[in-house]
């Protein structure tokens, strides 16, 4: 052992049983699972008895299969629900992620509604509505009943079921999307849904919008009522033509208050909202009527409205309001737009304007200046014109700034500034008048030549000693000039200004020419001191402003005005030379019996501008015609179109109304005595002065030599 020659390595090669030795290997039944285990479980119980396996039956092999097939099942099962956590797990971190895009629920509010102007005519017509919405608020109880019922029998029928999302309708617009039933593409939007796109998101189509329209669409509905949410939806939906709310709707397409739609028209607009610009009933009627015939059969079948109702709808379509006229309207309107700052400031709520507007002469304005230019406009190739007419205060009773609002916004009666022409010659006999001179002054209608510059009239001809009171009635140009040299184009300059020119004047010779350019609106109103007796005019357009509720913002003093700009003498005798023109001068054409009238007609270099500036005791009225972009007219004069656009007007204007006398003529009119001329006059002459200055008309020379010019003799 020591020497190691006798170790031996264990050997686990047992001899055989038959010699004695012990058999390491492991039988199949000594193996786990085998039956050594199972008899060993059996010897607890039956000591030795052996342990036979069954043989396995049909029927036992059956139940193994249905047990896998269950295990299968289950697993199955299993797996789907697994997905179904992990999906809403992920659809719950998807709605998460863009609830975060949005402000804070707690903080969330409903926006604030932009404010609507209403713009009323002085007989309280509407004339127009300004502002973001085209319309005012209207509370869901203004309306007939059938008019929100309308929407949601279109628009979401489940509207009074759902909670803000409707499932069943979401599954019914995809089934009718899938089988392409009912017409076009489907939507699954509740009105709530709509609502909060409308007060809260874009317009854009994307699934991140339609995740946060529906959280918003939630959060809507826990706030407010049903009908809150209803109101809210029909004063903000957006019904084409810059129309947003059922008001602006109505009053566009119909004319009228949504208050008093009809069922026909209330269908209409339920249907317009789903494609505004395609169903438009004022573009396209057909597409619009068969629409509401869709709106109309809905309710029935819901039961909003009665068979009857029905039937009477069908049978009676709606028929949209047909445009009038040019829009002139809003013309007048925008001029209030331009001002209200001035009285209100910041609009922060609903608010309505009471003008001065008042509508029959508004119409009759626009009529006779579009039927002119209409008639003449492409002969004697003049495209614009802009017409304005005030009472004496300066009260605007009509104001058109253009052709065709709808082809041209631009307010040419208060922003476009053009040179008067002859017009402006009023100023520069003034300014002579105040210096002392009188109707009766004579000066010589010969050629002027001032440091190279040679005005000449228009006829281009001369006619020596002339009184004042007929070169201004013939627009004598150099007459003019020489009156505006004597006294001083400065003090020309501070005469027009003092009766309201506020455009920039040169002081320079041409000033009486009329070279300088005022705007319509500026004019006329100047030309109102000598309409109301000397005192100097603010045009003006409002007279209050109220909230919804009633209350007065603001209301036009009686203060208002310059203050006395001209003394009663100049203006008596400014009104006998300016009445000259309708006796002996360019306006002769213009004359309506019965009435004492005043004016100037005005005419610039090469035809570019032709004006007209009339009065009478009650009304003062301009009109200016010429082209935007200050082309030549073919030979428009101040004494043809302006003219008998002016006349047209008058005729409309003073219609079965009292005659009211120019200020200072009962110094300048004819007296009884004098037969041909109060017959032409069309009045009867006023009664001499008790005192003070005699009129040079009363002279025995100044009415033959009127009665030479008129009648030859």
């Amino acid at each position: 052992m020591a020497n190691g020659r006798d170790r031996r390595e264990p050997v686990f090669d047992a001899p055989a049983a038959d010699a004695g030795g012990q058999d390491f290997h492991l039988s199949p039944e000594d193996r786990a699972g085998g039956t050594m285990s199972r008899r060993r479980r059996t010897d607890d119980d039956d000591g030795d008895k052996p342990i036979r396996r069954a043989p396995r039956t049909k029927k036992a092999k059956r139940k193994r299969g249905r047990s896998s097939g269950r295990s299968f099942l289950g697993k199955l099962f299993y797996a789907g629900v697994v997905l179904c956590l992990w999906g809403v797990i992920a659809v719950g971190g998807v709605v998460a992620y863009y609830a975060a895009q949005l402000p804070p629920i707690d903080q969330l509010t409903v926006p604030k509604r932009p404010p609507n102007i209403a713009i009323l005519a002085s007989d309280g017509t509407l004339l127009a509505n300004r502002g973001e919405m085209g319309g005012r608020t209207v509370s869901i109880k203004e309306l007939p009943p059938y008019l929100p019922k309308a929407f949601v029998a279109i628009e979401d029928r489940r509207f009074y079921d759902h909670y803000g999302i409707d499932p069943v309708g979401i599954a019914r617009a995809v089934f009718r999307n899938i089988t392409r039933r009912g017409g076009g593409m489907q939507g699954g939007s509740t009105l709530t849904q709509q609502l909060a796109k409308n007060l809260f998101l874009t317009q854009e189509r994307t699934a991140s919008r339609k995740i946060q329209e529906a959280i918003l669409a939630l959060w809507l509905e826990r706030n407010y009522s049903k009908d809150q949410i209803l109101e809210l939806y029909l004063n903000r939906v957006y019904f084409g033509a810059g129309s947003y709310g059922i008001e602006a709707a109505a009053q566009r397409y119909y004319g009228k208050s949504a208050r008093a739609v009809s069922l026909s028209e209330a269908a209409v607009l339920a249907g317009l909202v789903q494609a505004p610009s395609r169903l438009a009933p004022n573009r396209n009627r057909e597409a619009a009527q068969a629409r509401a015939e869709l709106v109309i059969a809905a309710m029935n079948e819901l039961g909003f409205i009665t068979p009857g109702m029905t039937k009477t709808a069908l049978g009676a379509p709606a028929q949209p309001l047909k445009p009038q006229g040019a829009g002139s309207v809003n013309y007048a309107a925008d001029y209030v737009m331009d001002v209200l700052d001035d009285f209100v400031g910041t609009v922060e709520s609903d608010i309505v304007v009471q003008t001065t507007i008042e509508p029959a002469l508004q119409s009759a304005a626009e009529r006779s200046l579009v039927d002119e230019l209409n008639a003449k406009g492409q002969k004697f190739n003049v495209g614009q014109g802009a017409f304005v007419a005030l009472q004496p205060d300066g009260a605007v009773r009509a104001l058109v700034g253009g052709r065709n609002y709808e082809t041209s916004q631009f307010n040419r009666a208060t922003t476009a500034r053009r040179q008067p022409g002859s017009s402006f010659k009023p100023f520069v006999y003034l300014t002579a008048i105040e210096r002392g001179l009188t109707p009766d002054t004579v000066r010589e209608d010969s050629p002027v030549n001032y440091k190279g510059w040679q005005p000449e009239n228009y006829d281009r001809g001369y006619r020596g000693p002339l009184t004042l009171r007929d070169a201004l009635a013939l627009s004598l140009n150099t007459i003019a000039v020489k009156l505006n040299l004597e006294v001083g184009p400065k003090a020309v300059v501070q005469t027009a200004q003092r009766l309201g020119i506020s455009s920039p004047l040169q002081a320079v010779p041409a000033l009486a020419l009329g070279t300088s350019e005022v705007t319509p609106l500026e004019l006329v109103a100047a030309y109102a001191a000598f309409a109301n007796g000397g005192t100097g005019v603010i045009p003006y357009v409002i007279e209050q402003v109220k909230g919804t509720d009633g209350k007065v913002v603001y209301k036009r003093s009686n203060a208002g005005g310059l203050g006395r700009v001209i003394d009663p003498n100049a203006v008596a005798m400014m009104n006998e030379m300016m009445h000259n023109t309708f006796v002996i001068g360019t306006a002769k054409k213009a004359q309506i019996p019965g009435w004492i009238m005043a004016g100037k007609t005005g005419t610039t270099n090469d035809y570019k501008d032709a004006w007209f500036v009339g009065f009478t005791g009650n009304l003062v009225a301009g009109v200016w015609l010429g082209n935007d972009d200050g082309s030549l007219t073919k030979r428009v004069t101040g004494g043809n179109l302006p003219t008998e656009v002016w006349h047209e007007f008058m005729k409309v204007a003073l219609k079965d109304k009292q005659p009211v006398p120019l200020p200072g003529s009962d110094r300048f009119m004819p007296r009884p005595s004098d037969a041909p001329l109060a017959g032409l006059f069309g009045t009867t002459a006023p009664q001499p002065p008790e005192s003070g200055w005699v009129a040079p008309a009363q002279k025995p020379s100044r009415q033959k030599n009127l009665l030479e010019r008129l009648f030859g003799l």
